[in-house]
């Protein structure tokens, strides 16, 4: 049975348009895979707001995933050095560490309309993209949708 594996960043979208485009695809529950959701550069996707608004208006769940998140040194290395080459390597190298292909419910996600949530508008660097290539990687069927 194909898995699809949706995606999304908050920035560069109003709230308005963040819920409606979540809603148009159906999603079911948004996985944040941030490691700050309740960062005050968030704005209305900071987590304790985010999680009553999917609820209150669109009747999604929420979840966060640290298993998902980068590390601070990941993240500082990748700030000082842009080298996004070095980033893709390293947080691969950490999700094949966590073992996330075999901790995280395959199940769970097969019966789900799930979305990854990072703060990056596109997905070309951002760290959802690498999340869902990995798991497309070592799960059957897994069909990525980035939204934008």
């Amino acid at each position: 049975m194909p898995i699809p594996m949706f995606t999304i960043g908050f920035t560069q979208k109003t709230a308005e348009t963040f819920l409606t485009s979540l809603h148009d695809h159906q999603i079911s529950v948004l996985v944040d895979i941030r490691l700050r959701p309740d960062s005050q550069l968030a704005g209305f996707a900071k987590a304790r707001d985010l999680r009553y608004f999917l609820r209150a208006i669109n009747q999604c769940g929420y979840v966060h995933m640290p298993s998902l998140t980068p590390t601070d040194d990941i993240l500082d290395t990748y700030r000082k050095d842009k080298d996004w080459g070095r980033y893709d390597i390293a947080f691969n190298a950490l999700l094949r560490e966590r073992k996330i292909e075999e901790t995280l419910d395959q199940g769970w996600w097969t019966g789900e309309r799930a979305c990854l949530l990072c703060s990056e508008y596109e997905p070309d660097h951002c760290h959802r993209r690498l999340v869902a290539e990995y798991l497309a990687s070592h799960w059957k069927e897994v069909i990525i949708h980035h939204i934008i």
